[in-house]
């Protein structure tokens, strides 16, 4: 084998270095690791599954939450959730009071990883990485409502920092889907990879801690600014002293704003 020369070996680590940094799509952006696959609940109500991704013939990993009211003779709602940047596929079945409040009010929780736990959603535009988690998202929505009887006008989508940028952007692609929609300090109504006209049907809660230091409060108010603009319905509040995480993660009475607004909100029979 020819030693490869010193040249073309500085080109490939310089460009190695690139995917590392930038993320280039199609090269380190997209690589799946083995934490991708570790969770992080372990009460007994979360059934952690895994499914093969025929695009890429990789197992990847999903959670679900059946209430034990479910009556598969009966449509039941059904809430996609998408975690933040970094955290484990199960994440938000974690916070304060979540899984208790979709047992009470009787919902089917499901929590896509996103094909990695940085996932994207958008924000680095048509990117591989940003297609992948997209079509792993809507992948796991197909496994859960092909396998339990959901209510159609009563899914919705909603997520906590990249999975509020999430939530804009899947909503957004698949606007026929959802009945209501919820993002907590993430995302915005005014960024590039949100279709306004496509979502400004749907209800939308803005959930949004005053003294976020990750994603500003003022984020928050411009994207509710352009919700009240267009005249969609939607609700925003804001968490006096709040933080980026933990103002929604341990505390129950901000968990249950999630549930009391899509108690309220439903899709119309025949509605898109």
């Amino acid at each position: 084998m020819h030693p490869i020369p010193h040249f073309a070996r500085v080109v490939f680590a310089l460009v190695a270095t690139l995917a590392f940094v930038t993320g280039l799509p199609g090269l380190a952006s997209a690589q799946r690791e083995a934490r991708d696959n570790e969770y992080a609940v372990n009460d007994l109500r979360v059934q952690h599954r895994s499914y093969v991704m025929e695009e890429t013939d990789e197992s990847i990993p999903y959670a679900v939450f059946v209430p034990s009211t479910y009556d598969p003779s009966t449509p039941t709602p059904l809430i996609v959730s998408l975690h933040g940047a970094g955290r484990q596929f199960d994440w938000l079945m974690n916070y304060a009071g979540f899984l208790d409040q979709a047992e009470q009010h009787g919902y089917v929780v499901v929590t896509p990883l996103g094909y990695t736990r940085r996932g994207g959603y958008g924000y680095r535009g048509d990117s591989e990485q940003d297609r992948r988690a997209e079509q792993d998202v809507m992948n796991v929505f197909k496994l859960v409502t092909n396998e339990f009887n959901i209510d159609e006008n009563r899914i919705y989508l909603w997520g906590h920092s990249m999975g509020g940028s999430g939530t804009y952007y899947i909503a957004s692609r698949h606007p026929e889907i959802w009945a209501g929609l919820a993002a907590v300090a993430g995302g915005s109504m005014t960024a590039e990879y949100v279709d306004e006209e496509a979502i400004r049907h749907l209800p939308f809660l803005v959930i949004q801690g005053s003294d976020d230091q990750t994603v500003p409060a003022s984020r928050a108010r411009e994207s509710v600014a352009r919700m009240r603009a267009l005249g969609m319905q939607h609700l925003y509040i804001e968490i006096p002293g709040g933080d980026h995480s933990l103002f929604v993660s341990r505390n129950p009475k901000v968990v249950g704003h999630l549930f009391s607004f899509f108690n309220l909100v439903a899709k119309t029979h025949g509605s898109k």
